[in-house]
């Protein structure tokens, strides 16, 4: 992949993929030499350093060079994007060497490598048909992109939602350029799955593609240098009917394991493992704009058997995330300011939550007024002092709102603070809630849970189970180390019973384990109250 400027100011930076890696995704869309590749057309959109071109060309040429096709017949054969014209005229000599060494007239071979590699976007050009689709598209910022190439981006792809990144984009052209019985392969960040951004192009998905494989990579060191993608294998193909293969791996996983996952995806086999790896063949894929669960078959069907409950939300319950500022220097603190008293509001963090809800004594300078809107400053003289500072006049949302330039980012939402609730912290091994019994408000970095009809005690030894777990880490993104990243939409996705459902003894025994932190009983408890 080559993440290129696309505007003056645009960023840059270059991350390329490594051989092995490009090597397993052409094996699993089936670009292979026991097939005539030269009759076949495979594209890369983004062709960077030719990561992906040195092995479709070792394989092409191998196929042509044993059937007997003349070199100069291959130009139809490929065709790779890339918007940095020094990319493309280096990978142009790497096509024209090659090509000379298999025995091409000079002039020949430099015509076949103008056919193959390309300058241009391939998001703004039209795709040519296309049996196999690979490569490790470009990952921007949409900050990064610039207004007028954001723009054209969103234009031509239906799929870019919200601030959605552009590999979102490279993914509908790919699906759309195929053939009968093609397959998209690429190696990027996998958030798309379980992001609300993604819906449009799950949509896309689940109307005449079949997912394939999906190979897990988060640890695994599949590029040149490192960085923090949280990438997957994925091949979707068009129409297919091949079941769908997940394969979860470890740090140690590379170029020997990738060779066992791919005879293993490749086969009949409905388990296997290996070296930093394990697999499991899934009888079905999902479909719709929802998120998509990852995991086991095994979890899978509990995730199946549990989808008569209603979610959260459906039995009586508000989910929501704390409050962000935009500069906790200075709206945070640790102790009381000089301002007004009455704009003091006491703030729950994620460090005040270890084993027990113990606040550590942060407040808030709080700027919003019990309706809902800001406070006039003239008011409160002090609070003006304390707010009328470089780091915040100078944030984004204050210059977007100059009259409103000392707010937060988010509102402070009236009530909530006094309001009981069960805490969760984010960046977390496990989903643990916490108790607050009202007198707190929530930080950016935790999400809450109301009710005005669920005992939150039995409540929070039902978020505490093992079962609860489940859904969250099917759809949850782990960073390294096993670090859940949470997000609101995925305690969303978390069924329970309705609250007069659940017989007295569990509901009891819930409450129990959740006072007491027993996550082994919270679990057992959970049980009978899902009638498992």
């Amino acid at each position: 992949m080559t993440v290129t400027a696309v505007s003056p100011d645009a960023k840059t930076g270059d991350v390329y993929t490594r051989r092995w890696v490009a090597e397993a995704i052409l094996d699993l869309v089936g670009y292979t030499i026991d097939k005539p590749l030269e009759r076949c057309r495979i594209v890369e959109p983004a062709v960077g350093d030719g990561s992906f071109l040195r092995p479709i060309l070792d394989r092409l040429l191998t196929c042509a060079l044993g059937r007997g096709v003349p070199l100069t017949a291959l130009g139809p054969a490929v065709r790779c994007w890339d918007i940095d014209e020094e990319k493309v005229g280096q990978c142009r000599l790497l096509v024209t060497a090659a090509l000379v060494e298999a025995g091409a007239d000079l002039n020949d071979a430099r015509h076949v490598a103008s056919d193959w590699v390309r300058v241009g976007d391939y998001l703004l050009h039209e795709a040519a048909a296309a049996d196999f689709v690979v490569g490790n598209p470009p990952y921007i910022r949409w900050d990064d992109l610039g207004a007028e190439r954001a723009a054209r981006y969103r234009d031509a792809c239906t799929t870019i939602r919200g601030r959605g990144d552009i590999y979102l984009g490279f993914w509908e052209r790919a699906l759309a350029s195929l053939r009968p019985g093609g397959r998209v392969g690429f190696i990027c960040a996998d958030r798309w799955m379980r992001n609300s951004y993604g819906a449009d192009l799950r949509s896309m998905v689940g109307d005449g593609f079949d997912v394939e494989t999906v190979w897990s990579m988060h640890d695994v060191d599949a590029f040149e240098e490192k960085v923090s993608a949280y990438p997957a294998i994925t091949v979707i193909g068009r129409a297919t009917g091949r079941q769908p293969v997940v394969v979860t791996t470890t740090s140690e996983f590379a170029e020997r394991g990738a060779a066992q996952a791919a005879r293993f995806t490749l086969g009949r086999n409905l388990q296997g493992s290996g070296v930093g790896w394990k697999g499991h063949r899934l009888d079905r894929w999902y479909t719709g704009r929802g998120l998509w669960p990852s995991g086991t078959p095994e979890t899978l069907a509990a995730l199946d058997a549990l989808s008569g409950f209603p979610t959260l939300e459906d039995a009586g319950c508000t989910v929501g995330i704390g409050l962000a500022t935009g500069c906790d220097a200075r709206f945070v603190v640790d102790h009381p300011v000089d301002v007004e008293p009455d704009r003091l509001l006491p703030l729950v963090k994620g460090g005040d939550l270890n084993g027990s809800l113990h606040w550590n004594g942060h407040y808030l300078v709080n700027p919003w007024a019990p309706d809902g809107k800001l406070v006039n400053l003239n008011a409160y003289p002090r609070l003006r002092r304390w707010l009328n500072v470089p780091e915040v006049r100078a944030r984004f949302v204050a210059n977007r709102q100059p009259a409103s330039w000392y707010r937060t980012i988010d509102k402070v939402i009236a009530g909530l603070a006094e309001t009981p609730k069960l805490l969760i912290a984010d960046m977390r091994p496990r989903l643990s809630p916490y108790l607050d019994h009202g007198g707190l408000y929530p930080h950016h970095n935790l999400y809450w849970v109301t009710s005005e009809i669920w005992d939150l005690n039995v409540l929070g030894g039902l978020l505490l189970s093992d079962i609860a777990a489940t859904f969250v880490e099917a759809y949850c993104v782990r960073m390294h180390g096993g670090t859940l990243r949470l997000q609101a939409q995925y305690l969303r996705t978390i069924r329970v019973p309705q609250p007069g459902d659940i017989a007295p003894d569990d509901a009891a025994a819930l409450a129990d384990a959740f006072i007491h932190r027993d996550r082994t009983q919270a679990t057992a408890a959970a049980r009978k109250a899902y009638l498992l």
